[in-house]
């Protein structure tokens, strides 16, 4: 069993003893969905999973609370922003935007990525290391935004990590 499912199973029987039913049935709505995820497709889930569903909900709760709002249901919005925040405390610290940018750079020079068409590839190696700490969406405008603007040069890097165009 992962380490992520373990801290879950123990906030729920923290929950339990808690007399916390808000806190309880988001908790066990995760552990469901996870469960969920194993029965399908037959796997143990790992923590890398874990975090993707975590992440996954985080978003969708979110989106509802949106849509709750431009409809006019501030009391649902609220409590699907309540879920939002229980659901964080079982993500990583969320990455600054210096610390997203030095990961798509790295990941450029690592790949050599060079304009749009490389977009897969710096995805693909950055996936696995922001994957619940950063909104995949910005994560994938900030890579577009490099990519077009290193296109018409060569990329290197030196030993102090700074990117650097050489025209």
């Amino acid at each position: 069993m992962s380490s992520l499912k373990n801290t879950l199973t123990e906030a729920m029987k923290d929950a339990m003893r808690a007399k916390a039913k808000f806190r309880l049935g988001v908790i066990r709505m995760v552990l469901a969905d996870i469960k969920r995820v194993e029965v399908d497709e037959r796997i143990e889930v790992d923590d890398a999973r874990c975090l993707s569903i975590i992440d996954k909900m985080t978003k969708q709760r979110r989106d509802a609370a949106n849509q709750f709002v431009d409809g006019g249901r501030q009391d649902l919005a609220d409590t699907e922003l309540a879920e939002v925040e229980i659901l964080k405390e079982f993500l990583p610290t969320p990455l600054t935007d210096d610390e997203i940018i030095a990961f798509i750079d790295q990941a450029i020079g690592d790949t050599n990525a060079s304009g749009p068409q490389g977009m897969g590839q710096v995805m693909g190696q950055l996936k696995p290391k922001v994957q619940g700490r950063a909104d995949m969406q910005v994560v994938s405008k900030l890579v577009k935004e490099r990519l077009t603007y290193i296109q018409p040069a060569i990329f290197r890097y030196t030993l102090t990590a700074e990117p650097i165009l050489w025209i």
